[in-house]
């Protein structure tokens, strides 16, 4: 029988499904309930020193959609509201009262050693069972020389790498930006300093539009906007693509984010490095409950599989990634049409004559393919409204 139990750092999690560290993680009673309804753990909202102030703007939300469907999602909410007081009480409560749950501290402090030896000295001796470090929040901290400042330079980020790995009594993840030239680089400098896990990735920086009539761009404050931090299930690309550069270039645990919103995409992520996942943006869209479909869909994969756990996925497509020049180049693979589903409406013949090849032809009534112009691009199965075309 198949499990979904793993193990990360001596941390044990019921299932590798757990919350980032974001609104739905940003009150005690939330994650009590998230908990209650079968998530694995959960990384606090960022906690910072009591004195740095939290200002919220408000709206701070903005979406890109199609019909009701939410593929983007921007923020620019800050982080915890809670005291380190609180956050301490409430993890006391949390292991209490779900022992078996996986809990997070993510942590963030201004650019000095001792407030973040300070922040971490506090958790040591708490419930916690990992700290994730905030290096990498694109809005609202920059300014002041933290979040993202931190991340994308890797002569800050393993500095304070290093002040927390000297006094920190349990691991320490550290939650990389997707804002940067070059993630591989950050991660080594991190790992380098001593940090014993990465999480990727955060938010990316992004504007998700602007109202043609006044100008003025999303989320509206007040007729202004800034910069904010893009999820949700269009950011899953770039978060695939960060979690196996860092993986083809480490063996340090991840615990991979961004745009996972199914079963599928955990598992994607796990076969490409993850050794769990982090969720918020479908829980912001559907709420806690999603979790169920996403452990039962994972399940039934493993077994049909024949894995044990989600441990026997991770990596998997790894040794599948290899660099342009080695792809091999002499097989080509061409459009099949499938004429039960194909209705003639020639949109394919009209990308492919504009989009460099002109392969493609209404020939006898049917779609026809010339293989001496055709370079198999795949271009015409994507494009066809009927998903009649495949490449063979």
């Amino acid at each position: 029988m198949s499990t979904l139990k793993t193990s990360v750092l001596g941390i044990d999690f019921e299932n590798p499904f757990i919350l980032a560290s974001a609104p739905p993680t940003a009150k005690i009673e939330s994650i009590d309930k998230a908990f209650t309804l079968g998530w694995g753990g959960a990384v606090f909202k960022t906690i910072t020193p009591n004195d740095l102030e939290m200002i919220e703007a408000s709206p701070r939300y903005a979406t890109w959609k199609s019909g009701n469907k939410i593929y983007g999602f921007e923020n620019i909410e800050l982080l915890s509201h809670l005291t380190i007081q609180q956050w301490l009480n409430g993890a006391k409560y949390l292991r209490q009262k779900h022992p078996t749950k996986a809990q997070i501290a993510s942590i963030m402090a201004p650019l000095k050693k001792h407030e973040w030896q300070n922040m971490v000295n506090i958790f040591n001796n708490s419930d916690i069972d990992a700290f994730e470090l905030n290096f990498s929040c694109p809005h609202g901290m920059p300014e002041k020389g933290i979040g993202m400042a931190i991340g994308t330079s890797a002569e800050i980020s393993s500095m304070i790498t290093e002040w927390v790995i000297e006094v920190a009594k349990k691991p320490v993840f550290v939650k990389l930006s997707p804002n940067v030239t070059n993630i591989v680089e950050i991660a080594k400098a991190i790992e380098m300093a001593g940090a014993n896990g990465f999480a990727a990735i955060n938010t990316v920086q992004s504007l998700m539009g602007v109202n043609l009539d006044t100008f003025e761009p999303m989320p509206n404050v007040n007729g202004k906007s800034t910069f904010g931090g893009y999820s949700g299930m269009s950011v899953k690309p770039i978060g695939l693509r960060c979690v196996a550069q860092i993986r083809q270039n480490s063996k340090l645990p991840i615990l991979g984010i961004g745009g996972i919103s199914t079963w599928h995409d955990a598992a994607e992520y796990m076969a490409v490095g993850a050794d769990v996942v982090e969720v918020c943006t479908e829980v912001m869209i559907n709420g806690y409950a999603v979790v169920d479909t996403m452990k039962q869909g994972l399940l039934n994969y493993l077994e049909s599989k024949g894995f044990n756990s989600p441990s026997d996925i991770k990596n998997k497509a790894i040794s599948n990634l290899s660099q342009h020049k080695t792809l091999n180049k002499q097989k080509l693979v061409y459009p099949q049409i499938n004429n039960d589903l194909c209705v003639k409406c020639g949109k394919c013949i009209t990308i492919c004559d504009e989009s460099e090849h002109s392969a493609l032809s209404l020939t006898n009534g049917q779609i026809a393919v010339n293989k001496n112009l055709c370079v198999g691009c795949s271009l015409c199965s994507h494009i066809c409204p009927k998903s009649s075309i495949t490449m063979k």
